[in-house]
This record gives structure tokens, sequence and C-alpha cells, in this order.
């Protein structure tokens, strides 16, 4: 693959997913998203949490703060 073809990844990742990306534990997104205290708000897919890559991306870089609210 060169620079130039973009990877496709999923919109949303599960939680252990998720939190593997940005260096948590699951446990620590899962209390995220019960006491709605966490920098990044998931969303509910079939029931089950999902988190934006969008939103973990800024995460990464710094500029999140309570994204994905609604």
């Amino acid at each position: 693959m060169n620079a130039t073809e973009k990877i496709s990844l999923p919109a949303v990742l599960p939680t252990n997913e998720a939190a593997a990306a940005i260096n948590r534990r699951p446990q620590t997104l899962r209390k995220w998203a019960c006491l709605e205290s966490g920098p990044i708000r998931p969303i509910r897919v079939n029931g089950r949490l999902a988190w934006r890559m969008a939103d973990l991306q800024k995460l990464l870089n710094g500029e999140a703060a309570n994204v994905g609210r609604a």
C-alpha cells in the first residue's frame, strides 16, 4: 500500500477496541458512559456502547472536551 491510499476504518469502535486505541481500560470508558463524566461520549448501537473514531482521534490530539454531546 502506498502513502496515497486511504485505509478504511469503521466509524465507531466497541468499548474494548476504543479503550485499547486510547490506552485506557475498558472499564474507564464504561464509567465515562455511565456517569457522563468523561471527555468523550459514546453512542449506542443495538443497545451496546460504541465510540466514534472521530471523538477518539480528537481525544488523542488533545482536542476533546466532552465532544459527542447531543
